[in-house]
């Protein structure tokens, strides 16, 4: 009788460790939570150097996609990545005067039926197709031969700085996802200005 009583313990014992076990499990599980990627841009390199009249820019980025913004792309939604551009005329004795502007946008989709990526270039409708995001976000970040400015629009006598940034646009898109954007961190993707000297 004493031993039945004690096989019946022993299995109700081992029954709730079995349960609380479970449980353990079960709320660990319910505790994992998806990890947030903050995303940023970051200029970490450009130079500029004459080429037959015409200041070419070589630059390299470092482009990293928030969660959110990861998202929206695989969901469908086309991203649009711009560079700014800045020539900027030094003055001794005034605030020192933007003398051009550009911008460069591109487009970044995902394509699910092909499983491809699609780098549209806005301003010459040029575009690349790659196979993974890592490829298509580092052909991004590389910067090669571009024009900046003619040196006939400088003054010879002066001296000039050029500075750089890139940012996620969300321009494109309605005015309250604009404004629900505004407010969301993970699309504020921009990095801080990039400054050197023009060579002339």
């Amino acid at each position: 009788m004493l031993q039945t009583m004690l096989c019946n313990h022993g299995r109700k014992l081992r029954r709730a460790a079995v349960a609380m076990l479970v449980v353990v499990v079960a709320g660990a599980g319910f505790a994992q939570e998806p990890i947030e990627r903050e995303g940023y841009f970051e200029v970490r390199s450009a130079t500029t150097k004459l080429f037959a009249g015409v200041h070419i820019l070589d630059a390299r980025l470092q482009l990293v996609l928030s969660s959110e913004a990861l998202n929206a792309l695989n969901s469908g939604v086309p991203l649009t990545i711009e560079l700014q551009m800045q020539v900027i005329r030094v003055r001794r004795f005034y605030i020192d005067a933007i003398d051009a502007e550009l911008a460069v946008r591109f487009e970044l989709e995902y394509r699910p039926l092909s499983q491809r990526y699609i780098v549209r270039n806005l301003n010459s409708s040029d575009q690349d197709s790659f196979a993974t995001l890592y490829s298509a976000l580092n052909s991004l970040g590389r910067v090669q031969g571009f024009p900046v400015i003619d040196e006939a629009l400088l003054d010879p006598n002066k001296v000039y700085r050029v500075r750089l940034r890139a940012l996620l646009n969300t321009q494109q898109y309605s005015a309250p996802l604009r404004l629900l954007f505004f407010w969301r961190d993970q699309w504020q993707l921009k990095s801080e200005w990039f400054e050197w000297l023009l060579e002339r």
